[in-house]
């Protein structure tokens, strides 16, 4: 057996400058979801989110966007991707049937404790899908982003870099 041997040397590091220590990131992603509002009354009522994406990836066609959700729109791109994508996507924070129920002392799912805890588990669940590499090449996800308004009926397809 021949004898081997570690190899212990440090490879070598380029100097950091100030552009390359606080200049902007080579590639990033921001979703924020935030700006909760609750719309309509009685049975009509329902609560949306805005949705903002910074980001310098070149998959995207907009570098900026800001768009409003409501959870049955979160539904549906959970489900599209599911049936699309290779990925295994995330559960999305649950539905609260409980808190539907008539008769509550409270607000139920209006409630502004349980819309921010949603808006974060909403964000939460955005920023893992758009995350993954595979995901970010569905059609589904760029429409619901950065489009205003969310074609349910598209054509499922694959977003090809420019």
């Amino acid at each position: 057996m021949a004898d081997t041997i570690a190899d212990t040397r440090r490879l070598f590091t380029k100097p950091q400058n100030l552009n390359d220590a606080y200049g902007p990131p080579s590639n990033f992603l921001e979703i924020d979801v935030s700006n909760p509002e609750t719309i309509g009354v009685g049975r009509g009522r329902f609560t949306t989110y805005e949705i903002r994406l910074k980001t310098n990836l070149p998959i995207f066609k907009l570098k900026e966007s800001r768009v409003r959700r409501r959870y049955s729109d979160f539904e549906w791109l959970r489900a599209e991707l599911e049936r699309e994508s290779k990925v295994v996507v995330p559960p999305l924070p649950g539905k609260a049937l409980t808190r539907q129920l008539p008769f509550r002392g409270d607000d139920g799912i209006f409630d502004d404790s349980f819309i921010e805890e949603r808006r974060q588990g909403l964000e939460q669940f955005l920023n893992k899908v758009a995350g993954h590499p595979l995901a970010q090449n569905e059609r589904c996800l760029h429409m619901f982003l950065q489009d205003e308004s969310v074609d349910k009926n598209y054509t499922p397809s694959k977003i090809r870099q420019a």
